[in-house]
């Protein structure tokens, strides 16, 4: 990954599609669904291709009903976008706690999406109101910590919290702190962009 930049390899539209396929038969075999998965021998040549082996962060979001479902991923490149996509594709479809497990039923409704992050970057500032002047909306995805809080927004997130104070406020809750706490210093702050692809 180039530093302060989108991921550097650019997936093409049929490279996210295989992806979103991968996700889809990864949570069905492991419901034991008999919903119809994509042809695995068509969607193993496909996912053959070096740039799926590249270690990068990766997050799988569940929706229905444009209702968030399940969304879990890892920040940092610690496995390839193959192994994050399988391995978070059962952790959001099952292992959310925030949900309970995905029934099969709900597989058939569900839309899946694939963000592929870029490396997160620190975010220097001074305070709240630098911080705001720092943030890019609709750019940026956003990682808050203070001492063993932590959270992250996925970009995509901005699109139900378009203000950055009330972006911030949620994420502060998020992490499980007061919701002012980004106007403080000594939060801890990094950015990251993403390439994301959706059924």
């Amino acid at each position: 990954m180039k530093p302060k930049d989108a991921p550097s390899y650019r997936f093409s539209e049929a490279q996210g599609r295989a992806l979103l396929m991968l996700a889809r038969r990864t949570i069905s075999n492991n419901l034991a669904s008999t919903e119809a998965a994509p042809a695995a021998d068509e969607l193993s040549a496909t996912l053959g291709d070096e740039c799926f082996k590249l270690p990068c962060g990766t997050f799988v979001t569940l929706k229905i009903k444009d209702r968030l479902r399940g969304c879990i991923g890892n920040l940092t490149s610690t496995e390839t976008v193959l192994e994050g996509v399988r391995r978070n594709s059962i952790n959001a479809a099952l292992h959310d706690p925030r949900f309970s497990p995905l029934s099969q039923d709900e597989l058939l409704q569900c839309r899946i999406e694939v963000s592929i992050l870029s490396e997160p970057q620190p975010l220097i500032h001074s305070g709240g109101q630098d911080l705001i002047k720092k943030l890019r909306p609709h750019v940026d995805g956003l990682i808050i910590r203070k001492g063993h809080a932590s959270a992250t927004f996925l970009p995509q997130v901005w699109e139900q919290l378009p203000e950055p104070e009330e972006f911030l406020a949620h994420l502060c809750l998020k992490a499980g702190l007061p919701s002012d706490d980004w106007k403080n210093s000594d939060l801890e702050v990094s950015t990251y962009q993403v390439q994301y692809f959706e059924e």
